[in-house]
């Protein structure tokens, strides 16, 4: 215990330098200021999740606000006097006012905010500025969409009451002319995006909005972004990466010319703010700038913000939420966790839990216990790069490191049950195996297509059985033997067939293998889906072996006597069986492959296979449904092969471990793990461990500098080209690595990731999560409605009540239920008996009621007199209500203006909602004459395949019976009619391969604004220490003709269609419009119809 109580005070000391630095004591200027305001002599920004306020010529800051939630995005109002922000005061994203001279915050706003939201989606309610008569806040919104991609622009008066919209259906960011009567914005908002120099379909233009005409004239035109509008006297300023970094430029109002202002080379300008006197100040290199107008001159401001470092302090913290693998020791005495980078083992029921690496600047991870217990073998990259390292099990000593040279992500360390070698995997697909005592390392395989991750040692540690793919995709079982060094192969190409376990008698090799084909048939079309399809085989290792599973008969037991030579002695069996544990197995690979049987288990979902004495383990799971979860939970199943007889150990499990002796098993069941015997009768042994005592020595320091290496080597190891686009990514992590000094907030770290792995210009580079404080997010009691203030009586009036789909629960709206009397027009004059004023906000006095019935007190008049009560179920979130309403209306428009010909499906995503829509509206319309597909504000996913295979059915038959007149299709379910497909800026990810696909398979043509352009896929690989997560694009999407496709561009339409923000504002949809003119069109100059019935056949001849 000296030994780490020396270590966490070295640590601290090492972390007070590192705030010394870092809050500026140690230097006078602080990085990291972000989203800065200025006006007048005085410059506002965030630092470290607060505001801070400082003179525009520099110097020390003085702190505004401080709360366990972040405080963004400041800005002066005209006349400096208050400062408007969005906050996390009382929990989620609202806009707030502060006297600039510090004081009690004012919350404005209270309709939900959507969140926590990714940091690639930025944050809901975002301050932008004043109106320039200084009576209202300008902010941007979600309220009003259901994508996120759907923002709009929000004023709320000073004095508070309920948000007004402005004009444009859609906007990001904004700035008023000095005379209020126009706007400068963005129709789209991006600018969170962790994607540098992007050129897709997504990329910024900036228009000027006239308030009164409506009238919307676009001021820039060019492939990459333009960002951050700025209105200035007679100029527009606006950020742009033209030229490769973001820099300022200035739009010229009379000449209409564009002049470059900057001209950085290695950094960008991000988030310039100006002030009323023509200063713009903004960040560069984590540092403040402030541009002269004039001049066009910038001057650094030196500035040392007095910062107590409170996210930055070490502190003893909890792991037990961040559990990433857990193991048993040998004879299940002891659990092994790997926790928030630490390796921890924890007693069954008493004594101490040991923290044995004690590490917090690496990643520890993938730990397991030596044979013997002595030892305990883990990953780590506390040298810079995974390697195996040794350490007593105690946790005493130093660790031995066993590998040297890593450079890429390694997996698990297996132990040969003779404690001499050591079997782990890496990310490029190859499979070693060390010798623990001379450090001798030997590849024995190479998978071509991913990770080998199902590697198990026999009985006596001679042969390591694991899988390999095949071209097909399928898997296959091969054997590796210490005694030659070969590597065989003992299961055919045409099956799949893995996760090998061994019979600890050393008789069998158990596996998996899918080999049930017996498929489930759809309801809604004549298909199939295979499921429940795996069954559990036994490999006999040698022919002397017999069958596992004979014929069973009744037969009479028959005692034999020993003779005198036949007696030994207890000792000298045991003694024997000593020796003979020492020998490898034998195994008889000549027609190994056809000594196979069966488990007699039927087929199902089934993984995790192990086996002890007598018995097989594995894990029966569960269906896979896309939206909703299964009726049944995973079990951990125990077979017996003595009395052929399965039963459940545990259910509801994400997890087990065996002990190496076989007799315990550790399960984790929700968030807890217990410890059951392995046997059939082990349910009743369940014993809870207790992970109470997984308690971590947080260096925040040390842990965010492992972080960002272990993002940038995840980077290194799993982009999808080698040469990372062509872009030095060595010089890239040395650019941004001094940064991380001055990263005082996790969220600085999440920042500064974002902005290194932009760098490298692609889709779905993104970091997220972590270890901070996200207050908990206040529940609204929504009533599914719009609200309105009456100016003339100075009360609320319902506007909008959303019809919803009251069948459905994700579509249930509260006002139009089943007794809710209550109308559009509606005042609403109380809600729970406290009445609602012109000055007031009605969310504010629904704000903590969602848990409960709401009443309110509505009139078709504005008084009292006459009023009634309603009583409503809340919901909590109008999402859908919003979706359905907009999806609703297209469909009836495409219907009103078809007579009904045509057919039309909103695929709101490629994931579970996508799939979702399109099996609820294809079939009901299956026989309209058109066909409209939309994909607009598709978010992506991975289903895209399945509707284009939909879709793309050809007509090759029809039949009829005589008690049916119309024509049934071959195939089920063909779509006999032309098609369209809609799509615009974002259309993303999944949403771009399927107009892409569309297109290529000729099913019609697109029609819209090109689409988002980011189609390398990811997965993830694993939690960061603190909880986070960081996603790496991985999987490049190319033609058949060998080229990259919609990466970096997007898809572009056969016909272009602006949807111009008057048309929207009169309720015309111009792109939908101009899709049903064009499948009109077609119906006209190609009509389809089924065949009608032939004459009868006459056959008498």
């Amino acid at each position: 215990m000296v030994h780490h109580r020396w270590i966490l005070r070295l640590r601290f000391v090492v972390c007070l330098l590192f705030l010394l630095v870092g809050t500026g004591l140690a230097s006078a200027q602080t990085k990291l200021l972000r989203f800065p305001d200025i006006h007048g002599d005085k410059v506002v920004f965030c630092y470290a999740g607060d505001l801070w306020i400082v003179p525009s010529s520099g110097g020390t800051a003085m702190r505004l606000t401080a709360h366990e939630g972040q405080e963004l995005f400041p800005k002066f109002s005209p006349d400096g006097k208050w400062i408007a922000f969005t906050g996390q005061y009382d929990g989620d994203e609202q806009v707030y006012v502060i006297p600039s001279r510090g004081g009690i915050p004012k919350r404005l706003t209270y309709y939900p905010a959507r969140g926590p939201l990714p940091p690639r989606w930025g944050f809901d309610n975002q301050v932008y500025g004043w109106t320039p008569d200084g009576k209202a806040i300008l902010f941007r919104s979600m309220r009003d969409g259901w994508s996120l991609s759907q923002s709009r622009l929000y004023i709320v008066r000073l004095d508070g009451g309920l948000p007004e919209p402005l004009p444009m259906p859609t906007s990001g960011a904004g700035d008023y002319s000095p005379d209020g009567r126009r706007i400068v914005y963005s129709p789209l908002f991006r600018d969170f995006r962790t994607w540098k120099r992007y050129q897709g379909g997504w990329a910024q233009d900036l228009f000027i909005f006239d308030l009164q005409t409506l009238a919307a004239e676009r001021i820039t035109r060019h492939p990459r972004t333009e960002r951050d509008p700025m209105w200035i006297g007679d100029k527009i300023y606006f950020a742009s990466d033209r030229d490769g970094k973001l820099n300022l430029y200035a739009y010229d109002l009379r000449t209409k010319r564009i002049r470059q202002i900057t001209h950085y080379r290695q950094w960008d300008v991000r988030w310039p703010s100006r002030g009323e006197n023509g200063q713009i100040v903004y960040e560069l290199d984590g540092e403040l700038y402030v541009l002269d107008t004039r001049t066009n001159t910038s001057r650094r401001l030196s500035i040392y913000v007095p910062n107590d470092g409170v996210a930055m302090r070490p502190s003893r913290v909890s792991a037990a939420k961040l559990v990433e693998d857990f193991s048993l020791s040998p004879r299940g005495e002891r659990a092994l966790f790997v926790a928030r980078g630490d390796v921890f083992t924890a007693p069954i029921e008493k004594g101490p839990t040991r923290n044995v690496t004690d590490s917090s600047g690496a990643h520890d991870k993938w730990a397991r216990w030596s044979p013997d217990g002595s030892k305990i073998a883990f990953v780590s990259d506390r040298d810079g790069e995974d390697e195996i390292y040794l350490i007593n099990q105690d946790g005493s000593g130093e660790p031995e490191q066993l590998t040297d040279g890593g450079h890429a992500m390694r997996y698990a360390p297996e132990w040969s049950p003779d404690g001499q070698r050591l079997a782990f995997s890496d990310k490029d697909g190859k499979l070693y195996v060390l010798t623990v005592k001379d450090k001798k390392l030997v590849q024995i395989a190479d998978e071509r297509r991913g990770q080998v991750r199902d590697y198990t040692w026999s009985p006596h540690g001679g042969y390591l059985a694991f899988s390999l793919s095949d071209a097909n995709g399928f898997r296959s079982i091969y054997i590796w033997s210490v005694a030659d060094g070969q590597v065989r192969r003992i299961t055919g190409e045409y099956f799949n067939e893995f996760n090998p376990a061994w019979d600890p008698e050393g008789n069998y090799l158990y596996y998996l293998s899918d080999r049930e084909f017996a498929p489930q048939i759809g309801s809604f079309e004549w298909n199939y889906v295979v499921d429940r399809e795996t069954y559990i085989y036994a490999l006999a290792l040698r022919k002397d072996v017999k069958h596992p599973f004979p014929p069973e008969s009744d037969e009479v037991t028959i005692e034999k006597k020993k003779t005198k030579g036949e007696e030994t002695s207890t000792s000298e069996r045991q003694k024997e069986a000593e020796q003979e544990e020492q020998k490898y197995i034998t195994i008889d690979f000549d027609g190994l492959a056809q000594r196979v049987a069966r488990v007699p288990v039927e087929a199902d979902n089934y993984y995790g296979l192990s086996a002890n004495k007598g018995h097989l383990l594995y894990v029966r799971g569960t269906p896979f449904y896309y939206g909703r979860s299964s009726d049944k939970k995973p079990e951990l199943r125990i077979f017996s092969l003595k009395d052929r007889k399965e039963t459940t150990l545990a259910d509801g499990i994400s997890g087990y471990a065996l002990s190496s002796d076989g007799k315990k098993v550790l399960v984790r069941q929700g968030q807890a793990y217990y410890l059951y015997t392995a046997s059939p009768k082990g349910k009743s042994s369940k014993k809870k461990v207790s992970t109470r005592g997984l308690m971590v020595d947080r260096v925040p320091a040390e842990e965010w500098k492992q972080i960002f290496n272990e993002v940038w080597r995840r980077f290194r190891d799993f982009f999808y080209v080698e040469n990372m686009h062509g872009y030095d990514w060595e010089a890239l992590r040395e650019q941004y690595r001094p940064l991380l000094q001055y990263v005082a907030h996790r969220s600085d770290l999440n920042y500064v990731i974002g902005e290194m792995i932009a760098e490298l210009n692609v889709s779905h580079a993104y970091i997220a999560g972590g270890d901070y404080k996200i207050p908990p997010r206040p529940k609204v009691a929504l009533p599914g409605a719009r609200f309105e203030l009456d100016e003339a009586s100075g009360r609320y009036r319902i506007a909008k009540i959303f019809k919803g789909q009251n069948e459905e629960d994700r579509y249930r709206a509260p006002l139009t239920e089943i007794g809710v009397e209550i109308n559009e027009g509606d005042y609403v004059l109380a809600i729970d008996g406290v009445e609602l004023r012109a000055n007031d906000n009605p969310y504010r006095l629904l704000l903590h009621k969602a848990d409960h019935p709401v009443q309110l007190t509505v009139n078709a008049t504005p008084t009292m007199e006459g009023a009634r009560q309603v009583t409503y179920k809340p919901i909590t979130s109008e999402v859908n209500l919003i979706y359905l309403d907009w999806v609703t209306r297209n469909r009836e428009r495409v219907t009103e203006m078809t007579d009904g010909r045509v057919a039309y499906i909103h695929i709101p995503d490629m994931g579970a909602n996508g799939i979702r829509e399109f099996i609820k509206w294809f079939y009901g319309q299956i026989r309209k004459q058109g066909l409209i597909v939309d994909v607009r504000y598709n978010g992506g996913g991975n289903v895209s395949q399945m509707l284009i295979e939909r879709l793309q059915r050809t007509l090759l038959a029809v039949s009829f019976s005589r008690t049916r007149e119309d024509a049934s299709t071959y195939p089920a379910q063909v779509f006999y009619g032309p098609m369209v497909c809609l799509l615009n800026e974002n259309s993303a990810s999944d949403g771009d391969i399927f107009p892409a696909m569309f297109k290529r398979a000729g099913l019609g043509p697109l029609i819209g604004k090109r689409s988002w352009g980011g189609v390398i896929g990811i997965t993830s690989h694993g939690p960061l220490i603190d909880g986070g997560s960081v996603f790496v694009p991985e999987f490049g999407f190319a033609s058949p003709e060998g080229q990259w496709i919609i990466e970096g561009h997007g898809v572009d339409p056969d016909i272009v269609v602006e949807n111009d923000p008057r048309a929207l504002i009169e309720g015309r949809d111009p792109q939908l419009e101009r899709a049903i003119e064009e499948v009109m069109k077609m119906i006209r100059q190609n009509p389809r119809a089924l065949p009608k019935r032939p004459p009868a056949p006459v056959r008498t001849k």
